[in-house]
């Protein structure tokens, strides 16, 4: 039917990942055991990484690397507001304070620019987000954080399959840039194990930490207690975390990352035929990418001219069957951050207006020309009847 509901996003699933949840269900380990290691190395090769941990979520990912980078309290962490709320609670977890830096208005990604005015003698971690599988400018941020004897973690929660070029030759995010990569598989993204995480590294400590933290700090895991002849008893040296994966979680994961190559490109095709389409639409501005990077597209975010009414517009295409949302959210601006942030030299306006001004659109791979045709019609008939309000 024309008039059908186009959602904002669909997962690509169907009976691979049914048949391969069935493989653990049956085995009786559904919990971080065989699936989630063979996970873990499939994703590891996928990425280029030496090493990746399987975790519970992107949430729990980060507030791992964080306690991996020795973040305490009184210890400043310099992030983006402009992300989900998660990236700066994990800073909060820790004791530390998040130091919110404005972003760059054509990529919504940090400014590396203002990274450095922002650096104090508390500083410990440059926290960095891929905002919407857009990578972020490393190799300005991975030399700044060097200078100054800084860790640099990536938000890599919507960037599986994204790329940058990295000394003359294309990479994907979750090679080890910088310290840490970590990543989701929330539904919203666009490989999904209903939920999950992963955190990719180069350091062999930190991998290890990952996994002692990630199960209540026990000193033997599972895998090795339950393989062995001899009857062996675990210790909790430190108080740790129940941020497990499932295998079922795990056995789903395997399946979307075969997938994966074939959702990256078909996603690519999909924006640059919005932006063909959208190209030249009055108060409308299509997303930025620079030469340097290669985005997954896990959303495509068009920006709409100053005083355009972001929410008539959200409206009216909701009331045609059209799903969208908002610009990302600005944590300074939520009552849990009042007093729990200290801004960045400059201010945050260009995350307020991304906020303000930006519209997500549908994209998921089973999307057809003919519902992409609707969804830009539907916003260009919406643009001149919000103006004229």
């Amino acid at each position: 039917m024309s008039d059908e509901m186009i959602p904002i996003i669909r997962p690509l699933m169907d009976e691979a990942e049914a048949d391969a949840a069935r493989r653990p269900i049956l085995s009786g380990w559904l919990t971080q055991g065989p699936e989630v290691a063979a996970f873990e190395k499939e994703f590891a090769a996928y990425t280029g990484a030496p090493y990746a941990c399987a975790v519970s979520n992107c949430t729990t990912a980060l507030h791992l690397s964080l306690l991996a980078a020795g973040v305490g309290p009184g210890d400043e962490v310099i992030t983006v507001s402009h992300s989900y709320i998660a990236t700066a609670n994990c800073a909060r977890y820790c004791g530390a304070l998040p130091v919110f830096v404005d972003i760059d208005p054509r990529t919504f990604n940090i400014d590396p620019d203002r990274v450095e005015a922002a650096i104090t003698p508390r500083t410990k971690v440059i926290l960095c987000v891929h905002q919407v599988g857009m990578p972020c400018d490393l190799s300005a941020l991975v030399p700044l954080a060097r200078r100054h004897g800084l860790v640099l973690i990536e938000d890599a929660a919507c960037a599986i399959g994204s790329e940058i070029l990295w000394n003359g030759q294309w990479e994907r995010i979750g090679k080890p840039h910088a310290d840490a990569a970590c990543f989701s598989f929330h539904p919203r993204k666009i490989m999904s194990t209903g939920d999950g995480g992963m955190i990719t590294t180069a350091n062999p400590e930190w991998d290890a930490r990952f996994r002692l933290l990630r199960q209540h700090g026990m000193s033997v895991p599972d895998t090795v207690r339950h393989g062995s002849r001899q009857v062996i008893f675990e210790t909790y040296p430190e108080i740790g975390f129940n941020y497990r994966m499932t295998d079922i979680q795990a056995a789903v994961g395997r399946e979307q990352l075969k997938r994966l190559p074939e959702i990256v490109a078909r996603r690519r095709e999909m924006a640059a035929r919005y932006t063909r389409l959208l190209s030249g639409v009055p108060g409308l501005a299509p997303p930025y990418e620079p030469s340097w990077a290669r985005s997954n597209w896990q959303s495509y975010t068009v920006t709409l001219s100053e005083g355009c009414d972001q929410r008539q517009v959200m409206q009216s295409m909701l009331d045609r069957n059209i799903a969208t949302r908002r610009g990302i959210m600005c944590s300074h601006r939520e009552p849990a951050y009042r007093d729990a942030y200290r801004a960045g030299p400059g201010g945050l306006r260009n995350s307020e207006e991304a906020q303000e001004r930006n519209i997500l659109l549908p994209l998921f791979h089973q999307l057809t020309e003919e519902q992409q045709d609707r969804v830009v019609e539907t916003l260009r008939a919406a643009l001149p009847l919000v103006a004229a309000r």
